[in-house]
């Protein structure tokens, strides 16, 4: 990322060097995003400010005023607000309990019916890192003809993910989290047919006042963020090399260390989900508030996220509404002396929770 800030300038806006070789580095980044993720088109990887950003183009691209949709029941704000934001539409919730692929399943077969627009699933909970059946339910969507949006934003880098295979009209993700890039980076992998969110010049067909039919100049509107861009390549080519199941492995681990940690603290409650689960640890401590444990682990430079997660409608589904959970999540850079060190944090301030 420093060096593209001082070497490059912006793709597609002239032939001088700077541009030429900024036009290079994002085809490059086009590339390896397509390797990795089951595109034979690298111009169908476009890139996006993050996740939020690539799951509103794919929405806006299928659901209309009025239209019905059909979403799991651990889906992101990411996914309901942008919905709720379009005129009329029905949602539908295939809500199945939590880590129990089948019943995710049945629920998306029932919810399916010839009304529908669109499905849309998360593959990983971001709360409770419950590994939703997404292969199957886009073999469903397939057969029913139905587009089908997956927001890959806690899967991408970690677990196979699949364009192609899957047949989806969609796949949104961070760049930030298991692809080790920079914030404010992210890619939308296109399928099917888009629609546009921003406007505006491309560097191609200037003289026309309507956005290119092409991808990805289509949904990259204004000047691309090459540093960024620069960066997310870094970070795929780490996961090339190291391997998804390997990181996987390695986050799966860990997590299932601190989930038998805390286990065997009294008044602390895990969400446990075998290998239905990925690399992060969900958990509550009975008579504490998740914000308080956040900030007091916070102090111990301990860094969790606490209480919703942004994903209300999942703490729904899991009767977890009331209380949030405090979310302990792993990387390919997490060691186990530092798993024993928040166990023994959470057990000290359980010891001190009003019962």
């Amino acid at each position: 990322s420093a060096w593209a800030m001082t070497h490059l300038a912006s793709p597609g806006r002239g032939g001088h060097a700077p541009g030429m070789g900024a036009a290079d580095l994002m085809y490059q980044m086009r590339e390896q995003a397509a390797r990795l993720f089951g595109a034979s088109d690298p111009e169908r990887v476009v890139l996006t400010y993050n996740a939020t950003h690539g799951l509103n183009i794919a929405i806006r691209s299928l659901v209309k005023p009025r239209g019905t949709v059909v979403i799991s029941g651990y889906e992101h704000n990411a996914v309901t607000r942008p919905l709720h934001a379009i005129p009329g539409v029905k949602i539908k919730v295939a809500a199945g309990p939590l880590f129990d692929s089948d019943g995710v399943y049945d629920a998306f077969e029932q919810a399916i019916t010839p009304d529908v627009d669109a499905v849309v699933c998360n593959h990983v909970s971001n709360v409770f890192g419950f590994i939703q059946p997404v292969g199957r339910i886009a073999q469903l969507c397939k057969d029913r003809g139905v587009p089908f949006i997956v927001d890959a934003s806690q899967s991408a880098g970690t677990l196979p993910v699949d364009l192609e295979g899957w047949g989806a009209a969609f796949i949104a993700m961070p760049g930030h989290k298991g692809l080790y890039g920079p914030q404010g980076t992210g890619l939308l992998l296109c399928g099917g047919e888009t629609q546009p969110l921003l406007f505006g010049g491309t560097g191609s067909l200037s003289v026309r006042q309507d956005m290119p039919a092409f991808l990805p100049d289509r949904l990259e509107a204004g000047t691309h963020n090459v540093c960024g861009a620069a960066g997310l390549l870094a970070g795929m080519k780490f996961v090339s090399r190291t391997g998804t199941a390997r990181i996987h492995r390695h986050e799966q681990d860990l997590a299932r260390r601190m989930m038998d940690r805390l286990e065997h603290i009294p008044g602390v409650t895990v969400f446990r989900g075998g290998e239905n689960q990925s690399g992060l640890c969900s958990a509550v401590i009975d008579g504490m508030d998740c914000e308080d444990v956040g900030e007091a682990l916070a102090k111990r430079r301990i860094a969790v996220r606490a209480g919703l997660h942004c994903a209300p409608l999942a703490h729904q589904t899991a009767g977890t509404q009331d209380t949030g959970t405090i979310r302990f999540s792993f990387s390919a850079f997490n060691r186990p002396e530092q798993v024993e060190r928040a166990a023994a944090v959470v057990r000290e301030l359980a010891g001190t929770a009003k019962r």
